[in-house]
């Protein structure tokens, strides 16, 4: 990987850019997933944990660009987190009142979890702590971007991919492909890893799409 860094350290900032103006624009890719929300008018059958747990991981990110001191990285971030916490505020609007207390608990929960690993961040050994921060946002963005997986025995009971947020899959298989190339750039085994182990998942959740509808059976063919 080295020497195909080294090729490609002409090209560092640019890709950068165009990794960090993707970002951005995945980010917008949530409006789909709200405007499905909106026309339901309800959050029913939606999962917070998309918005919420992204506001907590984008602060992680957010952390991991200033120990690299990466200014890509970091930008891309600071946008992100705005665009997170406005997603969540709407899916929260959209929430009925008996859902409200998960809601909040998975808010409660999110904070809690990412200022102790922002203070871990802090009192670590500063010689190893990009490394090790680094492994630890990997773990957690794998949990993140395949919790939709944990649906996938009702989804195969229902034969449908209702609920899964296919355009936020598919950008994130996008900006996902960015990253790695730039993570290949900066010869960065954790960016790269990150990015392979999301493109990996992401492509899994995009082949159910191709195998189940985007909506539920028909009332008819639920009857046969």
């Amino acid at each position: 990987m080295e020497a195909i860094s080294q090729a490609l350290q002409p090209y560092k900032d640019l890709v950068g850019t165009v990794a960090g103006i993707l970002t951005v624009g995945q980010m917008f890719s949530g409006c789909f997933v709200c405007n499905d929300i909106r026309k339901k008018g309800t959050t029913e059958g939606f999962s917070a944990m998309p918005f919420v747990g992204g506001c907590g991981l984008t602060v992680l990110f957010l952390q991991h660009g200033m120990l690299m001191n990466d200014s890509a990285m970091t930008n891309a971030n600071l946008v992100g987190l705005a665009i997170s916490i406005v997603y969540a505020t709407f899916f929260l609007l959209y929430t009925p009142p008996s859902g409200r207390s998960a809601f909040w608990q998975q808010v409660g929960g999110t904070i809690l979890f990412t200022l102790t690993l922002l203070g871990y961040a802090k009192i670590e050994n500063p010689a190893v702590v990009e490394d090790r921060f680094g492994m630890i946002i990997t773990v957690l963005m794998l949990c993140l971007i395949g919790q939709p997986l944990f649906g996938l025995p009702d989804i195969i009971r229902r034969k449908s991919t209702e609920g899964l947020p296919f355009a936020m899959i598919l950008s994130g298989t996008i900006v996902g492909l960015s990253w790695l190339l730039y993570g290949v750039i900066l010869n960065n085994v954790f960016v790269v890893l990150q990015n392979v182990a999301a493109v990996s998942l992401s492509g899994i959740q995009l082949a159910l799409f191709a195998i189940y509808p985007s909506k539920p059976a028909t009332a008819s063919k639920k009857r046969e």
